[in-house]
């Protein structure tokens, strides 16, 4: 099954950006009844999140969502087999000059659909290093390692812990780092994602004061007709604080806010409350 998704994602990167888009939303549209689990995961998010929505905007939204993310996820081809020229004209970057004046520098990417785009267009230009999680199925995971790493970057597995990042920090290399999923009650703690409860890990904070880097936020833009969109924000000021709390919640507060910007973009396909406070239901 696997090599037949990779043929047809290889196929995609032929087509005009616009086509292979609409196709890619058009899987969406399909895989949205064809995947009941990540459906009920999504719609569960979406309620928690957005109560005051009713329930046909949060159906609109869900449905959007696997528009979005299949979109971006077929069009991994073009990241993975295309010429650097095609991905610079795929992805578009923004406020490079907030990655300038700093020895050290965290690019802190939270999970929307596109920040794979971004990750192979910094690569063209920047050595860039990221921790990734072990897949289940392990054609897709040295596929996707190997095409993140086609350009020279660093993937680090999860399982090496904080101090392989650290390390590599240290040498002067980007570190992409995504923080923003539930990754269990070790390293973290809970503050409110509009306004549940969710287990966020502290490393952003950790690894910022302990290399001494600057946290460059970046955020991904998906584009109607194709393509894609790069923010990257001033770097933060008085971060980290002393306050661990205070720091995962500064930066939940920002996803929150780039979320309310195009909310089908972000990864509501995670289980996202899936760690609980102590004597709390599960919601999944």
């Amino acid at each position: 099954m696997s090599r037949l998704v990779f043929a047809f994602m290889w196929f995609m990167r032929l087509l005009p950006l616009g086509i292979s888009s609409r196709i890619g939303a058009g899987v969406g549209a399909m895989l949205f009844w064809l995947i009941p689990e990540r459906r009920k995961v999504t719609r569960i998010n979406l309620e928690k999140c957005f109560p005051r929505q009713s329930a046909a905007e949060r159906e609109a939204l869900a449905r959007a969502h696997f528009r979005a993310f299949t979109r971006a996820f077929i069009e991994q081809g073009i990241l993975w087999w295309s010429t650097k020229e095609k991905i610079r004209e795929l992805v578009a970057l923004e406020g490079l000059e907030n990655l300038e004046g700093h020895a050290r520098t965290i690019v802190f990417a939270p999970h929307f659909v596109g920040f794979e785009a971004t990750l192979a267009r910094l690569a063209l230009d920047f050595p860039v290093s990221m921790m990734y999680s072990r897949q289940k199925d392990p054609l897709f995971e040295a596929r996707l390692y190997k095409g993140r790493t086609r350009f020279g970057g660093v993937m680090l597995p999860r399982q090496a812990g904080i101090k392989s990042g650290i390390e590599i920090i240290e040498s002067g290399t980007l570190y992409y780092y995504l923080p923003d999923l539930d990754f269990g009650p070790n390293r973290s703690v809970f503050v409110p994602f509009f306004g549940v409860p969710a287990a966020t890990v502290t490393g952003l904070a950790y690894i910022a004061r302990t290399t001494g880097a600057a946290v460059v936020p970046c955020v991904t833009r998906m584009l109607p007709g194709g393509g894609y969109v790069a923010r990257l924000y001033p770097a933060w000021s008085d971060f980290p604080s002393n306050d661990e709390v205070r720091d995962a919640r500064r930066m939940m507060a920002f996803i929150e806010e780039r979320v309310l910007e195009m909310p089908e973009q972000y990864f509501w396909l995670h289980k996202r409350f899936k760690t609980r406070p102590e004597g709390e239901a599960r919601f999944y």
